[in-house]
């Protein structure tokens, strides 16, 4: 996928602004993000105590300057931000740029830059205003995150200080019935997070039985998959399955479910959202992307929202910070000394009183570590769960 150019005047975007978030006038080249052509495919340092950052005194201390009325403040945001413990000088990825809560916080620290992407277009749009405060110090990239490393490339940056990544779907699209993502409103069977590629309509009228059993079995960790898909392979030959409520609606027939109960169509919908967008897949990536373009006492910050990714990033974190050898009575093995130590022994989660104010946040967890020295690890991206592309060509 090649990181997006949008003209100006483009659709979505707010008069007077360039397509690449900056309101176009003085000053405009200074921060000016022309996309990449990337398509390919502290706690303690050096035995000092690193300062903890405090999101929501940030916030104040932005809105004092007058940046924004309305601060969005991401799931367990003043935690990645700590943990993130962003410095004077230092260079950010905010890979997740969503509602821009990270970038807000991480720029109002002296002398910080952030380059943020974000393969939604309207998350893009949204930024341009903060791209144009920030005044040369916020870069906005319309593209995956998985292509992180050739974003800062295209920027002329090699290295960088902290990388954070709130994954998975965000509450704004969520909340826009025409996005498709959620069975709360009546919409296009869309999900997806960019402008291209297969919808959820396309898997629903395509992927075989078995496939559809699978996607929503793996993905959705959902008991009764098997009968979901028969029942949606039998009732599309009549009439194909095109907006959010048929297809909830056809579940909510099929699975049981008890009063008080999750919504039975829940993990269907997050099943399809998945593979739609190749969520698992871009995680792996991100994260070896992260760990190649981060210095060596860089901090990697992810937020997670399922059993899925967290398995992943926990893994991940798991493998690259290992030390010490195997068994005695085996063979000895080489082995990869560790990029990364973690900071996060457990994963972090929300407080009662965030959850109160969003239950969204009941199921976040993070997970930190901070980059060593030691070469970064071969990548070793295995997987075993459903392709997309193989699943459009029923393959």
């Amino acid at each position: 996928m090649v990181a997006r150019h949008i003209p100006l005047g483009a659709p979505g975007l707010p008069p007077g602004t360039t397509g690449l978030g900056l309101h176009a006038g003085k000053g405009a080249e200074e921060g000016l993000c022309r996309g990449t052509a990337a398509t390919r495919n502290h706690s303690r340092r050096d035995g000092l105590l690193r300062p903890k950052i405090d999101l929501l005194a940030l916030l104040r201390t932005r809105q004092a300057r007058g940046m924004s009325d309305a601060p969005h403040i991401p799931v367990l945001g003043r935690e990645a931000v700590a943990h993130l413990a962003p410095r004077d000088g230092g260079i950010y990825v905010d890979a997740t740029f969503g509602a821009g809560g990270y970038s807000r916080a991480i720029l109002d620290v002296s002398g910080t830059r952030v380059i943020a992407i974000d393969r939604d277009r309207t998350a893009i749009a949204g930024g341009a205003e903060l791209v144009a405060q920030a005044a040369g110090r916020l870069t906005l990239v319309e593209d995956r995150f998985s292509n992180l490393a050739e974003v800062c490339a295209s920027q002329g940056v090699q290295a960088v200080d902290g990388v954070v990544m709130d994954v998975g779907v965000s509450s704004m699209q969520l909340d826009q019935a025409g996005r498709g993502f959620s069975f709360r409103f009546d919409g296009p069977l869309d999900m997806r997070m960019g402008q291209n590629g297969p919808t959820a309509a396309d898997v629903v009228a395509r992927a075989s039985e078995s496939d559809l059993a699978d996607i929503i079995y793996l993905f959705g960790e959902e008991r009764q998959s098997r009968r979901i898909a028969r029942a949606v392979v039998a009732d599309r030959q009549e009439t194909p399955f095109t907006t959010t409520r048929a297809l909830a609606d056809l579940v909510g027939r099929v699975v049981r479910s008890k009063p008080g109960d999750i919504h039975p169509a829940t993990r269907t919908f997050q099943a399809l959202r998945i593979l739609v967008n190749e969520e698992l897949d871009e995680l792996q990536t991100a994260l070896m992307a992260a760990e190649r373009v981060l210095k060596p006492g860089g901090r990697l910050v992810v937020v997670s929202f399922h059993s899925l990714e967290d398995r992943i990033v926990k893994n991940f974190l798991a493998e690259r910070s290992k030390t010490g050898g195997g068994s005695r009575h085996l063979p000895e093995v080489a082995q990869a000394a560790p990029s990364f130590q973690l900071l996060t022994r457990r994963p972090v989660i929300a407080g009662e009183a965030e959850v109160a104010r969003n239950p969204r946040a009941r199921s976040a967890k993070l997970r930190a570590a901070e980059r060593t020295s030691a070469p970064a690890h071969a990548d070793d991206q295995r997987s075993s769960w459903p392709k997309l592309s193989d699943v459009m060509r029923g393959g």
